[in-house]
């Protein structure tokens, strides 16, 4: 029997968990470090004890940084068995986390499914699911009925749960004195501000907060702080409405805290890419360093069908900075429910980013690969370099499919016997070097 409440609990009882044993080996890092860390808050491990086929990871900024998948049935797109294809394959690719943002249907089936089959971490967006479940318009809902919900996915085995605590009727005003470009795009955001707006009462995330904090320390559920003022547009990114929402927020994970409950704090958005280092600062700073879940950021507006690569160059920026959790975006972003290879792009181009940052951030281990890389590239040894690659089949289709005619064993299309590699590898050994 468990002898704590949450994961920081028992890092301030000075207790090895199982999970927090098996993070410090992923992280080849000692226990009492990664403890130290849980302990201040500056790590969470997001493992809620009714999630038994969980294997634990990590999220901060001294730890690897981890990749988000956000997925679930709309209205458009019903079929369960295709997002449960999605997630299957986002852990195959390496992803550490899944959000089930399903918006119709027989969502507790799902996402009970989620926790009894899929290893990674599972985090949701109780205001989403409220009406859903209720099936009831928004403004006929309660803040006691919020609560259920939040209560009925912690039963459910959700290791975390998305709450847009840090906006208040104060906001309704800002919003409407500020003129932003692009308003709010948090969709939770704007259903917390629209739940508001139509029934004149407090945000019952931020009013019943202690309520909420009681209900996640008894299973372990991790908050992610939702950033309903993210900026959707350069032109919103680092204005007040989302630097009064941070203040807030920072607030709110001090309180967490308190309770022993772990905490995560989400961030933007669209940012420019100067302003994209100042922003993670600002919130380490803020939030007392507490692990920084971050979308994108994306450091363009112009570019659908092509936002993976937008949100990567941010997330690498981002997580260079400080930030330890992307969310990874995908081609079909502002455009449609992504579909099986969307998800593949969106995860592939997060992953770069989030290994190009280990990288500059100096986690050990992290450029162990690299290196095997160069050693196989040197040798033009295809297999070895495939088994490097982050996605080993694209590397090699796209090699068999181009093959050259002769040599082809030590050379691609691309140069064939004017490969450097080559050339030097024949030099060093004083061999002829035939080119023609």
């Amino acid at each position: 029997m468990r002898n704590y409440t949450t994961q920081m609990d028992a890092a301030r009882r000075r207790i090895v968990t199982p999970e927090i044993e098996t993070v410090a080996e992923k992280e080849q890092m000692p226990s009492e470090v990664l403890m130290r860390l849980l302990a201040e808050g500056k790590a969470v491990i997001c493992a809620n004890k009714n999630h038994a086929c969980l294997e634990p990871e990590g999220i901060g900024s001294m730890l690897r940084t981890k990749i988000n998948v956000n997925l679930g049935v709309s209205r458009d797109c019903r079929d369960y068995d295709i997002e449960l294809e999605k997630v299957m394959s986002a852990v195959r690719l390496g992803a550490e986390s899944i959000m089930d943002l399903s918006s119709h249907g027989d969502t507790r089936a799902f996402r009970r499914k989620l926790t009894k089959e899929c290893p990674a971490m599972i985090g949701t967006v109780p205001v989403y699911d409220s009406v859903i479940h209720y099936q009831r318009d928004l403004s006929t809902l309660s803040a006691e009925d919020f609560l259920d919900v939040i209560r009925m996915h912690a039963e459910d085995g959700v290791d975390f749960v998305t709450l847009h605590s840090g906006i208040t009727r104060k906001t309704i005003e800002q919003i409407k004195k500020h003129k932003r470009k692009m308003n709010i795009v948090s969709r939770g955001g704007s259903l917390v501000f629209a739940w508001m707006s139509m029934t004149g009462e407090e945000n019952p995330f931020y009013e019943y907060y202690d309520e909420i904090l009681d209900i996640c320390e008894k299973y372990d559920v991790t908050i992610s702080l939702g950033d309903a003022c993210r900026p959707g547009c350069l032109a919103d990114a680092s204005d007040v409405c989302q630097i009064e929402e941070l203040v807030r927020l920072g607030e709110l994970t001090k309180r967490a805290w308190a309770h022993n409950v772990q905490v995560m704090v989400e961030g933007p958005g669209h940012v420019p890419l100067d302003q994209i280092a100042a922003n993670m600062k600002v919130q380490q700073a803020i939030c007392m360093g507490a692990p920084f879940y971050v979308l994108g950021p994306l450091v363009t507006d112009i570019a659908p069908g092509y936002d993976h690569i937008t949100s990567a160059i941010g997330g690498a920026v981002a997580a260079m900075n400080g930030a330890s959790f992307l969310c990874y975006v995908t081609p079909a972003e502002h455009l449609a429910l992504p579909n099986v290879e969307d998800v593949k792009q969106g995860i592939i181009a997060s992953k770069i980013a989030a290994h190009a940052a280990d990288i500059a951030k100096g986690i050990p281990g992290a450029r162990d690969i690299d290196d095997r890389m160069a050693d196989a590239r040197r040798a033009l040894d295809w297999d070895a370099q495939f088994a490097c690659a982050l996605d080993p089949k694209t590397a090699k289709a796209i090699r068999e499919s181009r093959i050259p005619e002769e040599d082809h064993s030590d050379t691609c299309s691309m140069c064939g016997k004017f490969c450097a590699v080559r050339s030097m590898n024949k030099a060093l050994a004083g061999e002829y070097i035939d080119i023609l």
